[in-house]
């Protein structure tokens, strides 16, 4: 029971946090206009690197989200420091997970994890600019983001809000989510009090560890929340515990295979070693140069899990969240009936898929292509289902180019 009391309660001290990140969310994607990202990121320079991390870390985007999303950005004219920018901020942080930070570890985690980001992303991106020499005031500015519908009222705009906020980013990052509750729980109860005390005169060891494990081990920035905690709990520096934080969700292998794919082995050798290194660098800061009361306060507050301890409010979004995971989750992995039609078309399976920014971004692709009159993705299969007539090597092109395959 013990595993069960430490789950309900780690559930209920992010749900507040999580409903309202994901409110912020669907209003950042409802009332921010796609121009505003597409004006502010495709331009060469330092300038565009710093807009593109300023502008990547509140976007609630994971990595499986934002790979796509950079990819478009770079086909687009956008230079190689402002993508490998963005793809450096984006998936660190977000509004959503940036309020669950502070509900399980505290303002202190909350503010350095968007610095970080901020700043690891500037050092990619203009490390990368630098060994571009082919980065110049050439760059197109047509970037391919993916829009909000054009709501033409305020009803409208809310609905658009509510749908993206509560169902589409829920599908993003719901499975994510609660593998990381499990998880975190799971080393609450299982793993001894102290365990990690063993590295405690070795912090880097710790931290070398934690990379080795987070690269290969795709986990969420809001899932990896509550195992950082139970690590922590256990006996893990807090230095440690955000190398996790940060590692976890930026750097994993699919990322850096299509990185290095998309903008270079180059790109990709700098975008993993900014990202690695800045983590430890920045956990060497918080356990040797910042109070340790800082990161402990949240520890002694969540120490206590034998028993559930929830108020009424945190209760209610308890239950509300699990409620929005199970529809969000059912839409997700239900497969769409695409009903028969007269005109032809082709059906292919897409691999590599993972969240609805994905299957938005491969829609409108494979849309523009000449000869295609409309595309219908199923994301829990990776049918793709194309109305018309194009060319497969066209279609085959967009689909390697968005970082995906075909099977």
């Amino acid at each position: 029971m013990e595993f069960i009391y430490s789950l309900i309660n780690m559930l209920a001290e992010m749900a507040p946090y999580l409903l309202l990140g994901f409110l912020i969310a669907g209003l950042l994607y409802a009332f921010v206009p796609g121009r505003f990202y597409r004006n502010h990121l495709s331009r060469p320079g330092a300038l565009a690197v710093i807009k593109a991390a300023l502008i990547g870390v509140p976007l609630p985007l994971c990595s499986c989200g934002v790979l796509p999303t950079a990819v478009s950005l770079r086909r687009n004219g956008a230079s190689r420091g402002a993508s490998t920018s963005f793809l450096i901020a984006t998936p660190q942080t977000g509004v959503d997970s940036i309020a669950a930070t502070y509900s399980l570890l505290g303002p202190a985690f909350a503010i350095i994890r968007p610095v970080a980001a901020l700043i690891t992303a500037y050092i990619g991106g203009m490390l990368v600019n630098r060994q571009d020499k082919a980065c110049d005031s050439s760059c197109n500015t047509d970037v391919d983001t993916i829009d909000a519908p054009e709501s033409d009222n305020l009803v409208g705009k809310v609905k658009d809000a509510l749908r993206y906020g509560f169902v589409e980013m829920i599908q993003n990052i719901g499975k994510w989510l609660i593998i990381g509750l499990v998880i975190a729980a799971a080393i609450t109860v299982f793993i001894p009090d102290g365990f990690f005390t063993m590295f405690a005169r070795y912090p880097i060891l710790s931290m070398i560890a934690v990379v080795i494990v987070a690269i290969p081990m795709y986990v969420c920035s809001t899932g990896s929340i509550p195992i950082a905690l139970s690590l922590m709990l256990k006996g893990l520096s807090p230095g440690a515990a955000f190398v996790l934080l940060m590692a976890g969700p930026a750097a994993n292998f699919a990322s850096i295979i299509i990185v290095s794919k998309s903008l270079g082995k180059k790109t990709a050798v700098i975008y993993l070693s900014t990202i690695v290194l800045g983590a430890i660098a920045i956990g060497m800061c918080i356990d040797y140069l910042m109070p340790r009361e800082w990161f402990t306060m949240p520890m002694v507050q969540s120490s206590a899990n034998c028993h559930i301890h929830i108020g009424i409010f945190p209760g209610i979004c308890s239950v509300l969240l699990i409620l929005l995971l199970i529809n969000a989750l059912i839409l997700k992995y239900t497969p769409n009936k695409v009903p028969p039609m007269d005109k032809q078309q082709t059906t292919i399976t897409v691999k590599g898929m993972t969240c609805g920014h994905c299957k938005a971004m491969v829609e409108k692709n494979l849309s523009k292509l000449p000869g295609v009159e409309s595309v219908s993705v199923d994301l829990a299969t990776g049918a793709t289902t194309i109305q018309g007539n194009p060319d497969a090597s066209a279609v085959r092109e967009v689909i390697e180019d968005l970082g995906f395959t075909i099977a």
